[in-house]
């Protein structure tokens, strides 16, 4: 009963800190580009996790063969490439849409990835349930509410979020993929890195980083570096191992929610009615995506 209870702590405390990502990463376009903040976050986050990687090697013996070894390296470079390709498309999205974006509606509209995921699904061949089709409707619903304007349909950013919350999808599905192939805390550390490398390719060439700008946002990448990749990933294996999937993915959906609150509370930013609604509606969808009924 006290693992379930801390397990489950371990997640709120999560979904706590990824959602306030999103009022870093907008707070951080004050001061530097997307993909400045972008390569210097994934580095810190993959560096955050090298003591996590070290702590396991050291506390078991490695009676792992050559062979052995030599396979889940392949793999564990395939991984790491493969979602440090999909992290990257998806955070370049995000990062550049939070300049123009609110952080509770960024939060909201990439929360729609948990839906993306079944979907893909289907078009692998798999039987739409029910349930799914409500959510997306559902989200449908709501991403009109929050997003459409009377003054010109949907906002670019908005859509452009929408796309990134698919890659967001699709790198799941990747990690689900080689999830019983490699390590999971070495897999996500050479995403980082490779996410790093990508980033720092148009940084060079579309933005003039300086130390100077970097330090001027120090909190906000050190938050969005190592609290959002490096702690609150380990939180989320703990609270994972003590905690039914189903369960999991429902206090995890709270990040779109805390990212609202800290975007009024921190930034001071406002949301109409209406926009309320959709996000009542975007939450709803997500939370049904995540229940597992007999009723398919």
């Amino acid at each position: 009963m006290k693992n379930k209870i801390l397990a489950n702590f371990a997640l709120v405390l999560t979904a706590l800190i990824w959602g306030l990502s999103f009022v870093a990463q907008r707070e951080g376009m004050e001061h530097v580009g997307p993909f400045t903040f972008n390569t210097v976050r994934s580095f810190l986050g993959g560096l955050s996790l090298l003591p996590v990687i070290a702590w396991v090697k050291w506390s078991k013996p490695d009676k792992r063969t050559k062979r052995i070894k030599r396979y889940q390296h392949i793999n564990l470079a395939r991984a790491g490439i493969a979602c440090g390709l999909a992290l990257f498309i998806a955070m370049s999205i995000q990062q550049y849409c939070m300049q123009f974006v609110s952080a509770g509606k960024a939060g909201f509209i990439t929360a729609l990835y948990i839906i993306f995921v079944p979907l893909i699904a289907v078009l692998q061949g798999e039987r739409l349930s029910k349930r799914i089709a409500a959510s997306v409707c559902l989200a449908i619903i709501g991403l009109y509410l929050l997003c459409y304007r009377s003054d010109g349909g949907f906002g670019v950013y908005d859509l452009l979020l929408l796309i990134g919350a698919l890659f967001y999808g699709i790198h799941i599905l990747v990690v689900n993929y080689y999830s019983e192939k490699v390590n999971a805390a070495k897999a996500c550390c050479v995403q980082f890195f490779v996410m790093g490398i990508l980033s720092a390719l148009p940084m060079f060439l579309f933005e003039v980083p300086t130390i100077a700008s970097i330090i001027s946002c120090r909190v906000s990448i050190f938050y969005a570096g190592i609290l959002t990749c490096g702690v609150a990933y380990t939180l989320q294996i703990y609270g994972q191992k003590n905690t039914p999937p189903a369960i999991a993915s429902l206090i995890l959906c709270l990040e779109s929610v805390f990212a609202v609150l800290g975007g009024v509370l921190i930034l001071g930013e406002t949301m109409v009615p209406k926009e309320i609604v959709g996000c009542l509606f975007m939450i709803t969808a997500v939370v049904l995506a995540n229940l597992r009924t007999n009723y398919e």
